[in-house]
């Protein structure tokens, strides 16, 4: 039998053991420190694209156009940043731009350009159209608008300023460190790559922070983030741009408006006939009315009116109307020039009857024909101001989309452009409501009120109010259904017919209003009445006092009687017990 040999193993030294540990855990502390260790990147970002880059509000928006020595900016620039009114007129290949008291035309490729309807000369044409791109030239634009510009040297970008932009100077402070940590990157990290070198006591304009970065801007408009240590923060910096309005000469009303539309179909009333009007200082006859595409007015105005009017201490502020025609008033509104034929004509009709305001009622207007109201009323208001016009429009209370007697009014827009809006707050239900109600309940006049405050200021709204109601008809038919029906009667002819019939009115809590309701029985009917009275109107008028509107108009004198002037009278306004 062979002989097995055990050969015993030797055990390794503890100082080998130690010295593979200590190997094993540099390799690993090097692993983790070369993932985690912020070793700056060296990749180079591009901050501006293509020629001219706009600088404005931080980033680079688009590209203008250099021509020589002018600078253009894209409309649609102009349109998203500066103001998104300014629009381009096709028809007579114009830009089209409205400030408070001036509109300013700038035909494609003329020397010329009109504010006000006054030619401006200038050495190069103010539009420009490049590759189907419309381009205006920045320098009459300074006139119009809180902007300024600077072009940046080496980048040759457009920078734009606005009235109240704000940065921080600041100062590179950076000596004997590493050139790749005072790089500014696209991120606030190292790791993120840079887009400009940085030098020691370069000036900065510093625009944000973000943790332990500054986001800096250099001379040359190239932005991005630095960290806080190498950065010296000095002064803050805000753009002041004063802007030139001149100051309006409008007739002044002392006081709560107190108004009330004229109505005028085919004649004018025998003024002698009308008796006073306690605390009324507003008189709007329904004089001038749209008739053609071509902007043609309808005129109805009297000189003699006007002169009674004023002899009386009253206002005159004539009223235009759209004819309430939805396809007339698109024609028409379309083109600027049909537009400024309308404004022309009204300033002429003002000077011919001496007026102190125009009224502007258009209503049934499809609603995407609304920027189209809005765009006239920017362009009629400055020079109806220039003429020492007060101007005024009347507007709906919202009632939803695809209604063409609400949905197209920019409220708040229009509240930014004219003097006063006037809320026709009646007609809740009207003559076609297939049920009988108030024309304008209380409830409803307030609830609406108070929604349409947070889109008008209060000292521009006047509150429109109803000499008028509604005697419904409820029939029964011979099938037994309800035909319902209603005629709208003057306050004098609803007290004729409360007296013939020998009926005394009842407060209604629900509606805020004096109520009658009658059954004839010969005729299978029930008669119902909310009654605009000495009770509703001072109720109307204290709700126009409470929310410190600035004032009341009323619709229409010639269905009022003495007592109405007495009840909307805001100075002073005593109010009426409830009956």
């Amino acid at each position: 039998m062979a002989q097995i040999e055990y050969q015993k193993k030797k055990s390794l030294s503890p100082k080998w053991i130690l010295g593979g540990l200590m190997i094993a855990i540099l390799l690993i502390a090097s692993s983790v420190l070369f993932l985690f260790y912020p070793f700056a990147s060296k990749e180079k970002s591009t901050y501006f694209t293509e020629k001219n880059p706009i600088l404005f509000e931080g980033t680079q928006k688009g590209n203008a156009l250099l021509e020589g020595d002018s600078i253009f900016l894209p409309l649609s620039f102009m349109q998203e940043h500066i103001d998104n009114s300014i629009l381009f007129d096709e028809k007579s290949k114009s830009i089209i731009i409205t400030t408070k008291d001036k509109v300013i035309q700038m035909p494609t490729d003329s020397l010329t350009f009109f504010v006000n309807q006054k030619p401006v000369d200038l050495l190069v044409s103010p539009i420009i159209s490049k590759e189907g791109q419309i381009f205006v030239a920045i320098e009459p634009l300074l006139s119009y608008y809180p902007i300024q510009y600077t072009v940046l040297k080496d980048t040759s970008a457009v920078w734009v300023q606005k009235n109240g932009d704000h940065y921080f100077q600041g100062e590179i402070s950076a000596k004997d460190v590493h050139p790749e940590k005072v790089r500014i990157r696209t991120e606030p990290s190292l790791k993120s790559p840079y887009t400009a070198e940085m030098s020691n006591h370069e000036i900065v304009m510093i625009e944000d922070e973000e943790q332990d970065y500054y986001l800096v801007r250099k001379e040359n408009g190239v932005s991005g983030y630095i960290n806080k240590k190498y950065v010296k923060k000095n002064e803050e910096v805000t753009i002041i741009i004063s802007e030139k309005s001149e100051a309006l000469d409008i007739p002044i009303i002392n006081g709560p408006i107190q108004l009330t539309w004229e109505a005028v179909y085919t004649k004018n009333p025998d003024h002698s006939q009308i008796p006073t009007m306690l605390g009324l200082n507003v008189v709007s006859p329904t004089w001038f009315s749209l008739t053609g595409n071509d902007g043609s007015i309808k005129n109805l105005a009297s000189l003699e009116y006007s002169k009674w009017a004023q002899s009386k201490g009253y206002q005159v502020w004539g009223l235009f109307s759209n004819s309430f025609d939805p396809v007339l008033t698109h024609e028409a509104l379309k083109d600027f020039e049909t537009r400024q034929k309308i404004i022309v004509q009204l300033l002429h009709f003002s000077q011919m009857y001496q007026l102190q305001g125009i009224n502007f009622d258009i209503e049934n207007v499809k609603q995407e024909d609304g920027p189209l109201v809005t765009q006239f009323m920017r362009e009629a208001t400055p020079f109806l101001h220039e003429a020492g016009l007060v101007v005024s429009m009347d507007i709906t209370f919202y009632a939803g989309e695809n209604n063409n007697w609400s949905s197209f009014y920019e409220r708040s827009k229009l509240a930014g452009i004219v003097d006063y809006l006037i809320i026709m707050a009646y007609d809740e239900h009207s003559g076609s409501s297939p049920v009988a109600g108030s024309v304008s309940s209380l409830p409803w006049v307030e609830k609406n009120l108070q929604n349409l405050l947070s889109e008008v200021p209060k000292e521009k709204l006047i509150l429109g109010v109803p000499l008028y109601t509604r005697l419904w008809k409820e029939q029964q038919k011979a099938d037994g259904t309800i035909e319902v029906s209603s005629q709208a009667l003057s306050m004098t002819k609803v007290k004729d017919w409360l007296e013939e019939k020998g009926l005394q009115p009842v407060y209604d809590e629900e509606s805020g209003q004096n109520y009658v309701e009658y059954y004839a029985a010969d005729e299978l009917a029930t008669y119902k009445v909310w009654l605009e009275d000495e009770l509703s109107l001072s109720k109307r008028a204290n709700l126009a006092s409470t929310y410190q509107l600035a004032g009341v108009a009323s619709w229409s004198r010639n269905f009022g009687d003495q007592t109405a002037w007495t009840a909307i009278n805001m100075v002073p306004n005593k109010a009426l017990s409830q009956k």
